[in-house]
Formats: C-alpha cells, structure tokens, sequence
C-alpha cells in the first residue's frame, strides 16, 4: 500500500480528476449501452442480433477498468464511482488514515478520516 504525504496526494489531484472524469464519462456510456447490451444477449440466445452493440457495450467495460487500474497503480482508493470519490492512505499520529477528496471539492485536500469510519467520518485536515 502506498501512503500519501498530503503534499504528495495534493500534487496528484490533476492527475486523479482526469481520471475520474474519464471515469464517470465511461459510466454514463454504459448506462446507455446497458439496454442494447441486454438485447443482444437476448438476440443471441435466438440466433442472432445485436453484435455490435454487445462489442461496444464489452469495450466500455474493458475501458472502465482499465482506467480505475490506473488508480489502483498511483495508490489511489476509488470508493464511489458516481461521485468521484477517493482515498489516499497517510500516516497521522503513527497510523494509517485515509485523506478523503471528491469531485467538486478544492483544487486541494480538506478532510480525511479514520480506515474505520468512511466518509461519515471525515474531519478537516
């Protein structure tokens, strides 16, 4: 696991909202596929139908994961997919935290919590 100074994981921030933002844009497009994707399973269970859409809908899924794979490798915890919401584990007082970010906050972090408490847990940093 890697730990954050909150230096390092505010230095980062540019990189992780490019991410989610691709992130949130995969989403929606497979929330739209969703539909077209159910049909062609059904049309291939009759024999047909709905290849392309299947291939897109399997592209998106593949894209999705490939892009929290990028976060996973810079250390970066993806909790909420909608919300674009992540943790970076740090060190406080001699144990590990999680300094907590979302989409919409400041261009730095402000809050983190306890492993244990989640977001309902986050005090200012």
């Amino acid at each position: 696991m890697k730990i954050f100074t909150v230096e390092e994981a505010n230095a980062l921030l540019p990189t992780v909202r490019n991410i989610l933002g691709r992130i949130q844009r995969a989403r929606k497009r497979i929330s739209a596929f969703r539909h077209g994707a159910k049909k062609a399973v059904e049309g291939a269970e009759q024999g047909g139908g709905g290849l392309l859409e299947g291939l897109q809908y399997a592209k998106l899924l593949m894209d999705l994961t490939s892009q929290t794979g990028e976060l996973e490798e810079l250390g970066v915890q993806l909790k909420d997919f909608n919300r674009g919401l992540v943790d970076f584990p740090s060190l406080r007082d001699g144990r590990v935290v999680l300094l907590c970010w979302q989409i919409g906050e400041g261009d730095e972090l402000e809050w983190w919590h306890d492993v244990e408490a989640g977001f309902a847990g986050r005090t200012p940093l």
